[in-house]
């Protein structure tokens, strides 16, 4: 039978475990103190240039993304109370004075039973779209994943019980599609975030000027680890931010925040709407300002030049955002080719819109004229990915766009209508003795080149016949940029 050991041994072993165990976590708060200080000490508020193109890289080189708003206002549809509210449908809460509980009822209704993230990341990489940005929270504040922030979210409010973002960030990488997250800035449903208080509504309004003194607890109670709890779990790419322009947000508030997103994963990419410098749905910054973000915004519009800053221009297929079952107003494949070949010869990228059903059905109109983008894609993609802008100009006439093949002379001219049997490109010399050829056809055209004439191509019906049926036409050219032509 083996002795215990004496009570004194016992409490001399005890003794030296608590030491131990005290200087093991006093060694551990150092390192991790250390760790806060070196990362507090990096200010991306003053990345180099070079730090700043190789993180943007990716995004530069990727052109086209899907948008994706979702969230209970997909239930109404654009109808409350048996009639049609005026605006977009995800500002249904605010356009239609719903009041926050009468709001509850529909995200309770929530139940997206038709959703397949797999299916909606195939559609991505049919249409030929390198990254998505879907709503995780949009202003009506609810989550779109499981959240221990808020039980107001799809996991725990709705009867769906299941988190979307988890779902669709799997499918994403499976298909190698980057993820991204929009998140509202403004929150219509937490206390702590309305601008003013109506008893008749409980609604935030969106024509206030008053600031609301509960609304730095907000940022720093919910919305920050709201984010936090975003980066951590799902790894997003982008981070991108709206909401900026109510009063109770400020330009300190959007500089802390930007920080703040870097500090939790360096690499990620934030847009402009981070800070307060957006001039209105141009979407670009003031300049007279150091404002925060990476890219500027506009929105349902395209730069009319070229911008010496990143942009993106995030734009619908038909009038809203979220679905409202009656906007039946879709811009054409052709709008939608011809939008994506405008931005990418200014240089931005293009963010093209879907608003799925509340049952998570994404409509067959989007769905049609996604795949008459990726068909476009799959034959002109080289003109679009991995591309540039020239150094001069963009553009020739109305109908003619040009691009660039990053580091290389090769340069793509793209007629946006049919070039019939002769077609004159200003502002390329191609290499002597060199082969330009279509997009879609192997045939070497004939051209000729002076300096008065510049370049004529002769376009053969058998080349336009190999190319088919297509919304623009692509040159292929190897040669130089013609600078200082009028």
């Amino acid at each position: 039978m083996k002795k215990r050991p004496s009570v004194s041994i016992g409490l001399s072993l005890a003794l030296f475990f608590c030491i131990f165990l005290s200087s093991c976590k006093e060694k551990n708060a150092i390192q991790e103190n250390e760790k806060t200080e070196e990362v507090a000490l990096v200010n991306y508020l003053e990345e180099s240039k070079e730090d700043f193109d190789q993180r943007m890289s990716w995004w530069r080189d990727a052109k086209f993304g899907m948008f994706i708003h979702w969230g209970p206002y997909a239930v109404p549809a654009g109808i409350y109370k048996e009639k049609e509210v005026e605006g977009i449908g995800e500002w249904i809460m605010d356009k239609g004075q719903v009041p926050i509980k009468e709001y509850e009822k529909f995200a309770k209704e929530w139940i997206p039973e038709d959703f397949d993230a797999e299916s909606w990341a195939k559609l991505m990489k049919e249409a030929g779209m390198k990254y998505v940005v879907i709503t995780s929270k949009h202003h009506d504040g609810f989550g779109l994943w499981n959240s221990e922030v808020s039980n107001y979210n799809i996991a725990n409010f709705s009867p769906y019980g299941k988190d979307i973002l988890k779902q669709l960030s799997a499918a994403c990488k499976k298909e190698d599609i980057k993820f991204g997250l929009y998140h509202s800035i403004m929150d219509w449903h937490h206390p702590q975030a309305q601008a003013i208080h109506e008893p008749k509504y409980n609604v935030w309004r969106t024509d206030s000027t008053k600031v609301n003194p509960e609304f730095p607890k907000y940022v720093e109670n919910y919305l920050k680890p709201q984010l936090h709890e975003l980066i951590t779990s799902y790894d997003p790419d982008i981070i991108w931010f709206d909401g900026e322009w109510i009063p109770d947000y400020t330009h300190e508030m959007g500089l802390d925040m930007y920080q703040y997103i870097r500090s939790l994963k360096p690499s990620i990419l934030i847009n402009n709407r981070v800070d307060k410098g957006r001039r209105g749905m141009m979407g670009m910054n003031d300049d007279k300002f150091d404002y925060a973000g990476d890219f500027g915004t506009p929105e349902q519009e395209i730069l009319e030049g070229t911008a010496a800053t990143d942009w993106e221009s995030c734009m619908t297929m038909n009038d809203t955002w979220g679905f409202k079952k009656n906007d039946h107003n879709w811009k054409s494949t052709e709008v939608l080719v011809h939008n994506l070949i405008d931005v990418t010869a200014k240089g931005g990228n293009y963010l093209l819109n879907i608003g799925p059903t509340a049952k998570g059905i994404i409509p067959q109109p989007s769905v049609n004229r996604l795949k008459g983008v990726g068909k476009w894609l799959s034959v002109n993609g080289e003109a679009v990915f991995d591309t540039e802008k020239l150094a001069s100009t963009y553009k020739q006439g109305e109908s003619i766009r040009y691009t660039k093949k990053k580091s290389k002379s090769i340069y793509y001219a793209i007629s946006l209508e049919n070039p019939e049997s002769e077609i004159v490109f200003n502002y390329i010399e191609p290499n002597k003795d060199s082969k330009i050829h279509l997009l879609g056809s192997d045939e070497s055209l004939k051209w000729s080149y002076s300096d008065e004439t510049k370049l004529t191509i002769e376009v053969s019906k058998t080349a336009l016949d190999e190319v088919g049926k297509t919304e623009a036409w692509t040159f292929v050219i190897e040669g130089k940029e013609l600078t200082g032509v009028n």
